[in-house]
């Protein structure tokens, strides 16, 4: 068997914010070429586990790694793909979709080094991806909100990471920016990604999904692991129910949207 590399490794993570316990104990696993969709209703903590596991809320209790590595220890950010709920723009200079595009390039540069071709071959192809080329010029302040999502996701694309985590790339988003992203995902997954989306359902992604983790109050309610291979990532494969939950019938797909 050959091995297969552990992208995310938590073990025991527990966070505490505001004296509120927001994750209790949640074991997570995600291995290289994994889909994994993470879904929960409102207030679940499914987003806190994704930034816990990117190190970008600490945990209270626990562990979490990063290719093996404490994310405070983690060095190679140019292979993690982070696309946050919304785009933050501020600080009074307006910034063109081109331009927040190309930073990110920013991981992959070295200090001080001039943009390459291989750079600006990177932005223009994202902003393909995400049909916005005729729009890089433009300020971010005049996009809709599916538009500025569609920038976010440009930006993890042109950095080329290896494993690319999204927070709700769906919400609020409309049909066509949707199907935009499945089309874009289908060439990732097919060039061997590691992708972990935080939803609240699926829409035209399901057909996508490897792996169903279902978050409810704070723990796995539900989590459909394939089988695994020997290595870095060897789990058996598994339904693995929290024993307060009620089983989905069907495979780690069915039941998701009464979840969400």
């Amino acid at each position: 068997m050959h091995s297969v590399t552990a992208v995310f490794d938590m073990t025991g993570g527990q966070v505490t914010l505001d004296r509120r316990s927001v994750l209790r104990g949640v074991d997570l696993t995600v291995c290289s070429g994994e889909v994994v969709a993470i879904m929960g209703a409102n207030g679940s903590g499914k987003s806190t586990l994704v930034r816990a596991m990117l190190g970008l809320t600490p945990l209270s209790g626990g562990q979490t790694l990063l290719y093996g590595r404490p994310p405070a220890r983690f060095r190679e950010w140019w292979r993690v793909g982070y696309v946050p709920q919304r785009l933050q723009v501020g600080g009074g200079v307006p910034a063109t979709v081109r331009e927040v595009v190309a930073s990110g390039r920013i991981a992959r540069q070295r200090r001080l080094r001039p943009t390459t071709a291989a750079d600006r071959r990177a932005v223009e192809t994202a902003l393909e991806y995400v049909a916005l080329a005729d729009r890089a010029g433009d300020s971010v302040q005049n996009l809709s909100g599916g538009q500025q999502q569609r920038v976010l996701i440009a930006r993890a694309l042109a950095g080329e990471p290896d494993v690319y985590v999204m927070d709700e790339p769906n919400a609020g988003v409309d049909a066509g920016s949707q199907r935009l992203l499945a089309d874009t995902l289908t060439t990732l997954v097919a060039g061997g990604k590691t992708i972990v989306l935080v939803m609240h359902e699926l829409g035209p992604l399901e057909p996508l999904i490897t792996r169903g983790v279902v978050v409810r109050d704070g723990v796995i309610a539900h989590d459909g692991v394939p089988p695994r291979p020997e290595g870095d990532c060897a789990k058996p494969g598994h339904e693995h129910v929290h024993p307060h939950a009620e089983e989905p019938v069907g495979g780690p797909l069915a039941g998701w949207r009464a979840e969400a």
